[in-house]
């Protein structure tokens, strides 16, 4: 475990966050779950059938007695959670509807959630982004001012820190949507400690070249700005102009940021996703997340490919969000 993760854990002490897991038969989830009962930072909430789950964890060997079960099939208070379901879905969903989507345990753990009966969820690590994200858009909803949820990575490689965004949801986001990236991204790295200094990133640097491409990272630059005027961000940039102090210096003497930004926003989907593989891969970051952006209340998306470590490192971040 990296030096964040020990951080978080010693930062979230006597919390008891609660944490759901829709996937709580998934080997990864259960023995991440297990792992953070031990500690007292998260009390897990495995959702799926009891003895499944128990069956699971004997074959395991793994003690889930630290961890809440919960089954939308027997729970108690599944008539309540209709009954907010429907009223959440202001006419979009029947009565009848709700009790059949909320036996999907997406649903069923984003509602209790948006119930308050916990904290925050992951998923993921069985379904694909769209079943946990799409949950989270209808029922948490985003927060004032953000129209659209991003999805952040941090890199942590050492003692290194970097907020990579939007790595996860937003195909060809706009000027608006990269300027609420951005403000957003800044937040999620105060959360980790890392003051904020951010980079539009594009394939010029202060109008070396010119393109619809790189106009609409240079709007966003001034949308951000006039969303929280006390951030620290410039671009449009290049990469090693906004990461190498040598060639900042050439390409962009007079910008705010002078190679050292640790905030990246990234002009699309696919130059984030691949950034931060590459990053990943090549450079040996520890890559966590996506962490998802801009809602009302954590949730958090897993890869599919996800190991346990992954789980339990994303789970300390969704704690650290609810705080």
């Amino acid at each position: 475990m990296s030096n964040m993760f020990i951080e978080l854990e010693e930062k979230l002490a006597g919390t008891y966050k609660k944490i759901v897991f829709p996937e709580g038969l998934d080997e990864r989830v259960l023995q991440a779950a297990v792992a953070l009962s031990k500690k007292d930072a998260v009390k897990p909430i495995l959702i799926g059938n009891r003895d499944e789950i128990e069956k699971k964890a004997q074959s395991l060997q793994v003690d889930i007695t630290g961890c809440e079960l919960l089954d939308p099939q027997t729970y108690t208070n599944f008539s309540q959670m209709v009954d907010q379901f429907v009223e959440r879905r202001k006419g979009k969903a029947t009565k009848e509807d709700a009790e059949k989507i909320l036996l999907d345990e997406n649903y069923f753990g984003t509602m209790l959630v948006y119930m308050g009966e916990a904290d925050g969820l992951v998923s993921g690590a069985a379904h694909s982004t769209a079943d946990t994200v799409r949950p989270a858009l209808q029922l948490i909803k985003t927060k004032p001012g953000v129209t659209k949820t991003s999805g952040a990575f941090i890199m942590a490689r050492d003692e290194e820190r970097y907020v990579f965004a939007d790595c996860a949801i937003n195909i060809a986001p706009n000027s608006q949507d990269l300027a609420e990236i951005a403000v957003e991204s800044a937040k999620t790295a105060k959360l980790f400690n890392i003051d904020p200094r951010v980079a539009m990133l594009s394939f010029s640097t202060k109008g070396s070249a010119k393109s619809e491409e790189t106009e609409k990272v240079s709007a966003a630059l001034d949308l951000a700005k006039e969303k929280d005027a006390s951030l620290v961000i410039d671009g449009e940039f290049q990469f090693d102009a906004a990461y190498v102090p040598s060639v900042a210096a050439k390409k962009a003497p007079d910008a705010v940021i002078k190679g050292d930004a640790n905030v990246f926003v990234f002009p699309s989907l696919e130059a984030g996703n691949i950034g931060y593989k590459l990053a990943q891969r090549l450079g040996n970051f520890e890559a966590v997340g996506p962490i998802l952006q801009g809602l009302n209340k954590p949730v958090n998306d897993l890869s599919r490919g996800c190991s346990t470590e992954d789980v339990y490192n994303l789970a300390l971040i969704c704690a650290v969000q609810a705080e």
